[in-house]
């Protein structure tokens, strides 16, 4: 068995770099640049520059025009960054999206009029499924679309979805009864009920997720960029007002020049917050495609934001916490029956259960003692429900049931019965207690003994969440098991929290409890009785695994079906919100170096006194005001890596996390453009 993980695509790959750099001049389009209010008044800055220069040129400009053409060059290839940036971070998603795309070929499906085996078939192109249709699956067949099992049980290879080349089940009457379009049956044959159109399957979703062509802006990411705009307002009325300012202030010292349009243009190009501005999109793209190579699909940019604020975790035990094939490992009998009773009994309630739990009760009835039985035709069939939490069948006038112990006491309670064994609470108890699962067996009105099923804690799970303690998040498992069997499996998967007897309205309860305390919540889950849940967390992860209703009702998915992952969709949430705040930081902390290089040469004709502010030692107001420029625009590709790949999350508790991060970006932020700034001016002193 071999296992791999979408690898990370460099960004310096020539085949992200070419059709990045051809997509980034296209975004350079008005219609498309507007989307980013900053960098849209770069861009006409950039034309307004770009006009002045022509002027230079004919002499209607008294600035030199070399300087009014190199500050434009350098205002456009600040444009030119930004959208770069952002078509990197897309190039990225859609080479993925790409290898995506050759995994789906048209295939023909076998569409049948009723779910039976052995019924005729049309065959059918994949593009003319539609939900509700019923298809065959046989061995070495592609599945035609999402759908589930509705019939039969087969092991399907997923690699082209999750990478995993070990097969796995998938089968009807259990929470692994989902199937995902692309996949191979390789062994047996299943009856697929389909449960999406053509273009709206799973894979599709991915493709257009992957891309970014389906990416929304993000709440977080809105507000900054209205602080962004606001800042930009800001900036620009104040530039528009140096002009008057300084034309006054040269009638009233009697000497010196107004700034001129290129320069108010430089200023105010330097002071918008740029930086952050042209790698915003970037931020979020990437986000998405580092959860993609931990085999994760966030639906939304909204749930990965949520993630990062994440305190509260809500999981399922059952093939959450736990594998979930839980097995029947003994029979138990009470009130002086005999195991070869019971197990009769057992195997009766059983027969028509197909999940995994039910199977594993006829397997040990006919291994330990020899028995077999042909489903009666006759019998009535009770379904489990997790309101009722037994199941059995009728045969004429006997009742035989399986379930929890206080559903089958009061089922036979309501038959007449009002002898309970004495022995039957304390032997549940103690099956209980030591993390196994009771199973309560009746016939008619008499208590014949319990079914142990044995259900195994996931291997390094203990760890997984003493790593989310650390970073402030409580942990509560849920499970319909009683209270001994949810606190002996709680215990052994050291979770802070759990609510046993779980119904899909406490569920609901529960996590409606904790969101108006003022907690974000997530929970992960994979059966149909965990959609509502799902549907109201504010994170919901769903396993891979799973049924489809939870998968609909999810908003992140998990292709290893691994609960734990949520420890790393927490990390990318707060490394998106700790990438764009640090960034922030690190871009208006630039504008400290800015004022001293701009503000003193821009006016030092008028006021001579200003020479005490260019600290910096600045060659000329010329090379000043091109430095800043320059630096202004170079510093976004420089950022660009860091802005995909994200700033390290450190497990710390958030002051401690805020003090760091405001050393090395604020601090940061203001030392490095005074050290770049003058850098660029040597160098520019060695050219002109």
């Amino acid at each position: 068995m071999s296992k791999h993980t979408a690898e990370p695509i460099s960004i310096f790959d020539l085949r992200i770099m070419k059709p990045a750099l051809t997509e980034s001049i296209k975004k350079l389009d008005p219609r498309i640049l507007w989307r980013n209010p900053v960098m849209f008044c770069v861009e006409i800055a950039s034309v307004i520059t770009l006009i002045t220069f022509i002027m230079s040129l004919t002499g209607a400009n008294r600035e030199p025009a070399w300087f009014t053409g190199t500050v434009s060059i350098w205002l456009w290839l600040t444009v030119l960054f930004s959208t770069f940036a952002e078509a990197l971070a897309e190039g990225r998603g859609k080479a993925r999206a790409a290898s995506l795309r050759k995994s789906r070929t048209d295939v023909t499906a076998k569409r049948l009029d009723k779910p039976e085996f052995g019924g005729n078939y049309t065959t059918v192109g994949a593009s003319q499924l539609r939900k509700g249709d019923l298809i065959l699956v046989e061995a070495n067949d592609m599945i035609a679309g999402d759908g589930d099992v509705v019939a039969g049980a087969a092991l399907v290879n997923e690699s082209a979805v999750t990478g995993e080349s070990a097969p796995v089940v998938r089968e009807s009457g259990g929470d692994r009864s989902a199937v995902t379009g692309g996949t191979t049956v390789i062994a047996n044959a299943i009856i697929v009920r389909i449960t999406a159109n053509p273009g709206e399957t799973f894979l599709d979703r991915m493709i257009g997720l992957i891309e970014g062509a389906k990416r929304r802006k993000t709440p977080n990411e809105i507000a900054l960029e209205v602080l962004l705009i606001a800042l930009t307002l800001v900036f620009l009325l104040v530039c528009a007002n140096i002009s008057p300012l300084s034309i006054y202030s040269v009638k009233a010292a009697g000497q010196g020049t107004p700034v001129s349009l290129t320069i108010l243009v430089a200023l105010f190009v330097c002071l918008a917050p740029t930086t952050i501005a042209a790698l915003l999109p970037a931020i979020g793209i990437a986000g998405m495609d580092r959860l993609f190579q931990k085999n994760v699909i966030a639906l939304s940019g909204r749930a990965i934001e949520a993630a990062g604020d994440v305190n509260v975790l809500l999981l399922d035990k059952t093939g959450t916490i736990t594998h979930g094939n839980r097995e029947a490992v003994s029979f138990v009998p009470v009130g002086g029956h005999n195991e070869k009773e019971l197990a009769l009994a057992a195997l009766s309630a059983s027969l028509f259960d197909e999940t995994p739990e039910g199977r594993s009760v006829v397997a040990l009835a006919q291994q330990k003692y020899g028995l077999g039985m042909e489903k009666p035709l006759d019998a009535e069939v009770v379904e489990f429900s997790a309101e009722t939490r037994l199941s059995g069948i009728n045969i004429g006038a006997s009742c035989f049931r399986k379930g929890a112990s206080d559903s089958i006491v009061s089922f036979v309670t309501k038959l007449g019965c009002t002898a309970i064994p004495e022995d039957l609470r304390g032997l549940v108890d103690r099956i209980a207690r030591a993390g196994a699962t009771p199973l309560v067996v009746s016939r008619d009105c008499d208590i014949l003994g319990v079914i142990n099923l044995k259900d195994i804690v996931k291997a390094g799970i203990q760890e997984r969440f003493l790593q989310l303690r650390s970073m402030g998040i409580k942990t509560v498992m849920i499970t319909g098991d009683n209270p001994l069997t949810a606190a002996a499996i709680a215990a052994e998967a050291q979770v802070d929290d759990f609510l046993a007897q779980a119904k899909p309205e406490e569920k609901l309860r529960l996590i409606r409890e904790y969101q108006e305390g003022g907690f974000m919540v997530a929970m992960t889950g994979d059966g149909t009785n965990d959609a509502p849940a799902l549907a109201q967390a504010d994170v919901a992860v769903a396993m891979n695994t799973g049924t489809q209703p939870a998968r609909e009702a999810a908003n992140i998915i998990d292709l290893d079906s691994n609960p734990t992952k949520l420890l790393d969709i927490v990390e990318v949430g707060k490394q998106i919100l700790m990438t764009r705040g640090n960034l922030t930081t690190f871009s208006i902390s630039n504008d400290v170096a800015k004022y001293f290089a701009i503000i003193p040469a821009m006016m030092l004709s008028i006021y001579p006194q200003l020479e005490v502010l260019n600290i910096m030692h600045l060659a000329s107001p010329f090379s000043a005001i091109l430095s800043a420029v320059i630096f202004n625009a170079i510093i976004i590709p420089m950022l660009v890596p860091l802005a995909l790949k994200g700033t390290r999350f450190r497990p710390m508790p958030a002051e401690k996390l805020l003090i760091h991060n405001l050393l090395i970006y604020g601090v940061g932020g203001i030392i490095a453009p005074f050290v770049g700034i003058k850098a660029i001016d040597l160098m520019i002193g060695m050219v002109v």
